[in-house]
């Protein structure tokens, strides 16, 4: 696939029906709900950081995204750890360096705020989207996710 010129910046709220329909193409679902909970926590929270990216192409429409969250301990005493918890590339766009500079620009950003470590999860299954983040110089963490079915 040929490479692309696109831009790289911080979500705003108008981007909004873009990752819902990103979001909807890579899934074959739509979650607006999980969107709106989401956009409420970045736009309308007063002690939020902004981190989440969006891709625009050269017209100025969004093309991938990612968004995660530092996190922040009681009091509002920083931590030095953040998540990256939703990435979507517009599937007519994949393969053209778009996920791997979202990335280095989302890590870059983290940095600037002092973040040290950034986590995310993966289905154990997924195997494209570990090879995607191990390919992005993500590893194993000494964590280990539990979960227990009620």
């Amino acid at each position: 696939m040929n490479k692309i010129n696109f831009n790289i910046r911080l979500m705003k709220a108008e981007d909004f029906d873009a990752v819902v329909g990103i979001d909807a193409k890579v899934l074959t679902t739509s979650r607006p709900k999980y969107y709106e909970m989401r956009f409420d926590k970045l736009f309308k929270s007063t002690d939020y950081l902004p981190t989440s990216l969006v891709a625009e192409d050269a017209d100025g429409t969004v093309v991938g995204f990612v968004m995660g969250a530092i996190y922040m301990g009681e009091y509002g005493i920083f931590q030095e750890e953040a998540s990256l918890d939703t990435i979507g590339i517009d599937p007519a766009y994949r393969h053209r360096g778009i996920g791997k500079r979202l990335i280095d620009e989302y890590m870059d950003h983290l940095k600037s705020l002092g973040v040290r470590k950034v986590n995310t999860l993966v289905n154990w299954d997924d195997s494209q989207l570990i090879h995607f983040f191990s390919a992005n110089q993500f590893s194993l963490s000494k964590t280990i996710n539990l979960e227990r079915s009620i």
